[in-house]
């Protein structure tokens, strides 16, 4: 089966859905949308608590609840074609997608363009190298949630969950709502990893307690999990000899981070990004290969959907234009530098038309916790745009916009950081 489409989108979750509504308002005559799993959404699909959707959709929906929002503006769209139970192969640099699936066999498709929306994984024990016994109970903190929230099972009775990013702050209360205990959450770092609403929301409301600078140094148990030793670190992270304790648990979580899904990237021999883990992006989301574009999580990885969706829209905006030969020609490319405090941005480069400019929306990582500091945008010495903002945090990302008119007086470098 050989077909050509304007768009190909690879993954069905919030990102490629709202890159195919862009691409379909936007012209885009012939979609296809592939996902993996059995049906679309994708991690959204077992996230039943809400708090998705307050700045995308004006709402507060639960995961289920976004997805349907998602869905419902792509259903009865001839242009649109979905496919599910499908599993992309390759994607070849002549954007050619080489896909199997249990009803359709083995598939070649060719895209004029292609967004990449696979999303992300999470980081295992291997990752992490925790010394122990390999026993059963050791689960990641989305697995246990699919198995709670779409399975129908409980992992464990006694928890304890090591990482306090949002998923693993989230499991914490749902495990508690389902009469399991909550021994502690584990933090290696010195401050939580996970939106201060959920802090508040899934700790603080349930009085399970939160350790900071603490990781596990051994998990115990032969057949199934009994218990971990836990240790105080210090600011290289190396466990504190003599602060050692146990904590007694049949069953540990893990919420250590989530790795941008880039083995199609890496086939394609993108330019990727050594600190974000995806591909290097323009402002138009088009990554080093022309006609490819990228959004959402496998870019960089995202505390809101919201901004997924935002991003996915720009993705399928410039997919589509770029489908129905709609390019600017002549474009001179500026370069996106975080420094002082600023870990991450994205995008990293801008292309420009020679003489003037388009706005663009940049979204950033801090490196640490800061107070009352002053987010600059300069190209050499003259300062683009800068904001204040009373508090900034790893964990939560920081969303400006530069206007039109100041991208055109950029020169070919700009650099983005915080001053006191």
């Amino acid at each position: 089966m050989e077909q050509l489409y304007d768009v190909i989108i690879i993954g069905g979750g919030p990102a490629g859905l709202s890159a195919a509504y862009s691409a379909w308002e936007n012209g885009a005559c012939k979609i296809l949308i592939i996902e993996r799993d059995r049906g679309l959404g994708g991690i959204l699909q077992q996230c039943i608590h809400n708090g998705f959707g307050l700045h995308y959709f004006k709402q507060e929906l639960t995961g289920p609840g976004y997805v349907q929002r998602c869905i419902e503006l792509i259903k009865n769209k001839s242009e649109i074609e979905v496919l599910v139970d499908t599993m992309v192969l390759e994607v070849l640099r002549d954007k050619t997608v080489i896909a199997v699936s249990s009803e359709k066999g083995l598939l070649y498709l060719q895209g004029k363009t292609i967004i990449l929306a696979m999303g992300c994984r999470e980081r295992t024990r291997g990752a992490i190298r925790i010394p122990g016994e390999r026993p059963a109970g050791v689960f990641t903190a989305g697995v246990a949630q699919r198995m709670v929230n779409m399975e129908g099972y409980l992992p464990g009775h006694k928890i304890v969950i090591l990482g306090s990013g949002d998923i693993g702050l989230i499991m914490a209360r749902r495990m508690s709502l389902e009469g399991c205990q909550v021994q502690a959450v584990l933090e290696i770092c010195p401050y939580s990893n996970g939106l201060t609403r959920n802090i508040v929301q899934c700790l603080n409301d349930y009085g399970i307690p939160l350790h900071l600078s603490h990781t596990i140094v051994k998990i115990h148990g032969e057949q199934r999990v009994t218990g971990v030793t836990v240790a105080k670190v210090d600011e290289k992270n190396v466990p504190i000899p003599g602060t050692e304790f146990d904590i007694e648990c049949d069953t540990l979580l893990l919420s250590v981070g989530l790795i941008p899904e880039n083995e199609l990237s890496n086939g394609l021999l993108l330019d990727m990004h050594s600190l974000t883990n995806g591909p290097i992006v323009d402002q138009h989301r088009q990554t080093s290969l022309p006609g490819i574009y990228a959004a959402g999580n496998v870019v960089h990885v995202h505390n809101l959907v919201d901004f997924v969706s935002e991003e996915a829209e720009i993705a399928g905006k410039f997919a589509a234009l770029d489908a129905k030969g709609i390019t600017e020609g002549n474009l001179r490319s500026v370069s996106v530098r975080p420094i002082d405090g600023i870990r991450t941005c994205v995008p990293q480069k801008l292309s420009l038309p020679k003489g003037g400019g388009e706005s663009a929306k940049l979204f950033m990582r801090v490196v640490v916790s800061q107070r009352k500091v002053r987010l600059e945008v300069k190209s050499g010495d003259d300062v683009l745009f800068n904001r204040m903002f009373p508090i900034v945090k790893p964990s939560e990302m920081v969303v400006v916009e530069i206007p039109a008119a100041k991208i055109a007086l950029s020169g070919s470098e700009i650099t983005v950081g915080l001053r006191q």
